[in-house]
Parts: structure tokens; sequence; C-alpha cells
């Protein structure tokens, strides 16, 4: 086999295992975790340990008290878990439609199926 063939093939992906476990080995106790344990897990398992290693970091940081998703928040509890982006907007009724007060046809007075002028379909017709 070619050296350059053999370095590419078995070098560099070694080199990156390498390179995974060594990153794990210094960032894990900056996280409070086990430097060896998530070293050894980020080389021997290729790829899968080191994004094991990234998540498991990541979840590490979670406080329930700042998420309003969480089981027990007020919001939760009180029925206002809406997202932040979604507050504001205009409340949906029932299936999905948008609630009118009093109106059954809608905002605009027209059915709710909004059909085109000239045409209008007949909904006590016997089936």
């Amino acid at each position: 086999m070619d050296p350059l063939v053999a370095v590419i093939l078995v070098g560099v992906p070694l080199a990156w295992l390498v390179a995974f476990a060594a990153y794990a080995y210094l960032d894990a106790p900056n996280h409070g975790m086990d430097r060896r344990k998530w070293a050894l897990i980020a080389f021997f398992v290729p790829l899968f340990g080191f994004f094991a290693y990234v998540f498991e970091r990541g979840e590490r940081d979670y406080d329930p008290s700042e998420d309003p998703y969480a089981p027990g928040s007020d919001a939760r509890t009180a029925g206002l878990a809406v997202h932040e982006r979604r507050r504001g907007e205009e409340r949906l009724g029932p299936a999905g439609t948008e609630a009118a007060d009093g109106d059954e046809d809608g905002a605009d007075g027209d059915d709710e199926w909004n059909d085109p002028d000239g045409i209008e379909i007949d909904d006590d017709r016997d089936r």
C-alpha cells in the first residue's frame, strides 16, 4: 500500500479521534464531568461518542427555574405556556379557526369555506 494512501485512510481518522478525545479531556472538568471517562468514550466510540459528550455537556447547564415549560412552573400550571414569540397573537378558536366574538361565520361575514364570488354552495342540501 502506498504510504500516502495509508496516511489518508488511517492517519487522518485517527488524528480526528485523538483530537475529539483531547478536547473532551481538556473541557470536561470545566463542566464538572469526569475527564478520563469522556475522553475514552470520545476516542473508542467514533464520532457518536464526541457528540454524546457535547450534548451531555449542554444538558448540565439546565436551570428549571428559568424554563417556562418545565412541569410545575407558574406559566405551565396557569395554562399560559405560550412561547415568547407567540405572545400577543390572536387566540385560535375550535379546530384552529380564528376565534370571533359571537360571529359564527367569521369576522367578515363570509361562510367558513370562503366561496368565490357568484358561487354559493347550499349547505342544507340532501345527501
